[in-house]
């Protein structure tokens, strides 16, 4: 019964949307509501900033529309919102493709695919209502009747720009079916629909000796010409091209260059004057987006055509590289396998984030500056400061590269990949190091990649599986040390309290005897070394401890030991150094004896609780770091 209510109410919503009228009807609505009328690129332009739009810390803009879909693609999403800026004022940049160039998975289709769902969705909304000419083939804008000679009064009385001319089918309506009388032409309201080719086109290139042009701009209506008497009367043609039913809204021209030539004309003629022009009628006004996508190598032969001149001075080229930040790249993964039906098989904490690191060493460019490798690069990509790179060192890093992120492994090997373990047979969980073993083993079967890239390829999996080494350590490190947070904090005041005295050359006093005592500068050392802070070096770590205390002070906030990301991490690391033996000997032990046994199961139960593990992903990280310690 609920479904039947749902179903009622679904019809219901239906019928709101199906609004007719008169042309009279129609321009006392536009008056009032003058944005109605405008052109595709703006509606395209509104859809999007209607969605909200976020600056990040870095400054980057986020524009809420792309961002449940498409990850670390800021640049180009930019750069697209910008064309749709132009285009929406009416700038000459409207009268230009949209192509977007970058290697296959890297979101091209994605972001086609999001402005064609977000049209059809956008066009049900009061802001996004769409009115055309009813019965016209083209569905096209209403006040394409009003006469040349009465556009200019109606902008200057009204405000209303007016642009475009009556198709040949709406030009023969007015005359033979309603006497000239443009006020008594009905008007309805229509949704954009790809399904029902409303307002939406695709064309996909096939073999150029079977496909016909027609598919873009229609043809001869055969059945129709013993009634109507010749093949140039309006109602003899169908103008179901896709060029034809995509007025209003968009066109999607997929893999556009490998089209042949006689296709690529068409276009350009639509991006020259809005025009598309059909066997037997003069020019037929479009108003749509055309937006296409490309590869590297299709575009370089493209450009390199000399008798391709005239359509590439017609492109708009956004260049969609992969994705370079490893917590976008999670992100990527985690929205591709929530579209699965896999509920049952347990990801492993890091799982994700080490397939990610693996696909961005194959797509970044090794750093020109010594001392910094692929790795330093990922991490500092990725929002962390790592030795001497910090944040404001990204941009610098950026610009010296030339082609990054156009190469490399592509998000959908990595998938393809996880699905295999994904759905094996009895399977409960996977592991980063199953990650790291079903990436490996692919590259034999990966018909893109060449022995050369498949060595490097292979190191940057055991460069990959160090990493995690560290990152399974720290993991049982934090769970075998009980209330973890407690004993980080007090092993922070300690060495605060020596600090302070070592830079202020003073004395401590013994809590309990009230003796003067000198800095424990065995303490301070056996934390500084665990990030090797040099004995020349610890003076000047120590007093940058003191300043960051300061400067958060004077903002009334307190230092604690995630304040310092290197002394956080010497903090883990000492912490990690003196449990190091109970954890080697407890995950080491066969048969644990009964206290053993007590310690595995609290560790296992607060990586269950503040971890994200199951009790088998647990037990399978504890062997793993047992085997390493054990090494």
């Amino acid at each position: 019964m609920d479904l039947l209510k749902r179903l009622e109410d679904y019809r219901n919503q239906e019928r709101e949307l199906n609004w007719e009228g008169t042309f009279a009807d129609y321009f006392e609505l536009v008056t009032k509501t003058p944005k109605v009328t405008r052109l595709s690129h703006g509606r395209i332009y509104d859809m999007i900033m209607s969605a909200g739009v976020e600056v990040g810390k870095n400054g980057d803009v986020k524009y809420n529309f792309f961002n449940d879909e498409i990850f670390g693609l800021e640049k180009p999403i930019s750069q697209i919102v910008q064309y749709f800026n132009s285009a929406a004022q009416r700038l000459e940049v409207r009268k230009r493709i949209l192509l977007l160039m970058g290697p296959v998975g890297g979101g091209k289709s994605t972001i086609v695919s999001l402005l064609k769902r977000g049209l059809e969705k956008y066009s049900r909304t009061a802001d996004g209502a769409v009115y055309a000419i009813k019965d016209c083939p083209m569905h096209e804008e209403p006040l394409h009747l009003v006469p040349e000679d009465l556009r200019a009064d109606i902008e200057r009385d009204y405000g209303i720009y007016v642009e475009g001319d009556l198709c040949p089918r709406c030009r023969w309506n007015l005359t033979h079916l309603y006497e000239g009388k443009i006020e008594k032409v009905p008007i309805k309201r229509f949704l954009l629909s790809e399904k029902h080719r409303l307002g939406i086109g695709t064309f996909t290139p096939s073999d150029p000796k079977s496909q016909d042009i027609s598919e873009l701009v229609g043809g001869i209506d055969l059945s129709t010409i013993g009634e109507v008497g010749t093949e140039s009367d309006p109602r003899a043609y169908r103008f179901d091209g896709e060029l034809n039913i995509a007025n209003r809204g968009l066109m999607e021209f997929i893999e556009m260059l490998k089209s042949d030539e006689k296709f690529l004309y068409v276009l350009l003629t639509l991006s020259q004057e809005q025009n598309i022009k059909t066997g037997r009628f003069s020019m037929i006004y479009a108003d749509e987006v055309v937006v296409s996508h490309t590869n590297e190598n299709e575009y370089s032969s493209f450009v390199g055509n000399k008798k391709s001149e005239a359509l590439q001075d017609r492109i708009i080229l956004v260049k969609v590289p992969y994705n370079l930040r490893v917590s976008d790249e999670v992100k990527i993964y985690e929205k591709l396998i929530s579209q699965s039906a896999l509920k049952d098989v347990h990801i492993s904490p890091h799982t994700l984030r080490v397939a990610s690191m693996f696909a961005l060493l194959t797509r970044l460019e090794p750093p020109k500056k010594a001392g910094i490798n692929l790795m330093k690069k990922l991490k500092v990509y990725d929002g962390e400061e790592v030795d001497d790179l910090k944040l404001k060192d990204v941009k610098e890093l950026q610009e010296e590269t030339v082609r990054e992120g156009m190469d490399g492994i592509s998000p959908r090997y990595v998938i393809n990949q996880l699905s295999n373990i994904l759905s094996k047979q009895g399977a409960k969980f996977i592991t980063p190091i199953d990650a790291l073993r079903a990436l490996r083993d692919g590259l034999e079967s990966h018909t893109s990649v060449t022995r050369e890239e498949r060595e490097r390829y292979l190191n940057f999996i055991s460069e990959v599986r160090k990493e995690y080494d560290e990152i399974a350590k720290k993991e049982v490190q934090k769970a075998f040390v009980y209330s973890f947070e407690e004993s980080a904090r007090t092993l922070l005041h300690n060495y605060l309290d020596n600090v302070e005295a070592y830079c202020n050359k003073v004395k401590l006093k013994d809590p309990i005897t009230e003796e003067e005592l000198d800095p424990d500068e065995t303490l301070m050392r056996s934390i500084e070394e665990q990030i090797g802070v040099t004995e020349n070096a610890k003076k000047t770590f120590r007093e940058e401890i003191l300043i960051r205390i300061s400067s958060l002070a004077r903002r009334g906030q307190t230092f604690d030991y995630t304040s310092h990301e290197r002394l956080k991490e010497a903090i883990e690391k000492k912490l990690f150094t003196d449990l190091k033996d109970i954890v080697k000997i407890t995950t080491s032990v066969r048969t644990p004896d009964k206290e053993q046994l007590r310690k595995i199961n609290e560790v296992i139960d607060r990586l269950v609780k503040e971890q994200g593990y199951t009790v088998d992903s647990a037990n399978a990280l504890l062997t793993y770091v047992g085997s390493l310690l054990n090494r």
